[in-house]
């Protein structure tokens, strides 16, 4: 399929694995130069070689940063660059029962889960509009 995105950027967050990877490969597919994120380098390194084994002809690369550490995102958000297409995937939760989780652990859940789509959005928007 033909979705007119070759010579795009993209920046998919959480896509070491998971959806985040079946999303960047289908960009990759697609021709859009994909920028791929983790927490863990070798994951990163791992997904970025994986994607190019699976598609050589895309330019495909990655940046680590945890999106529950601030000075990561921080880091992550000076050397992102511009993109085109912005896929807000990382998340995480825990299995617990609803009235064992305590506060500290869901302002991580909406740090990670909501504050890096925002922060994300409100940096890279401008440039998309």
């Amino acid at each position: 399929m033909d979705l007119q995105l070759r010579g795009k950027t993209a920046f998919v967050s959480g896509s070491s694995q998971g959806i985040g990877y079946a999303i960047a490969s289908a960009l990759a597919a697609e021709g859009v130069s994909v920028v791929v994120n983790g927490r863990d380098r070798a994951r990163v390194d791992a997904a970025v070689a994986r994607l190019k084994g699976e598609h050589p002809e895309a330019d495909v690369s990655g940046l680590v940063a945890d999106f529950a550490e601030p000075e990561q995102v921080e880091r992550l958000l000076a050397e992102i660059g511009e993109v085109d297409i912005l896929v807000n995937n990382v998340g995480l939760f825990g299995l617990a029962e609803f009235d064992s989780i305590a506060d500290d652990e869901w302002a991580r859940y909406f740090e990670v889960n909501v504050m890096s789509g925002v922060r994300l959005s409100r940096q890279l928007l401008g440039g998309m509009l």
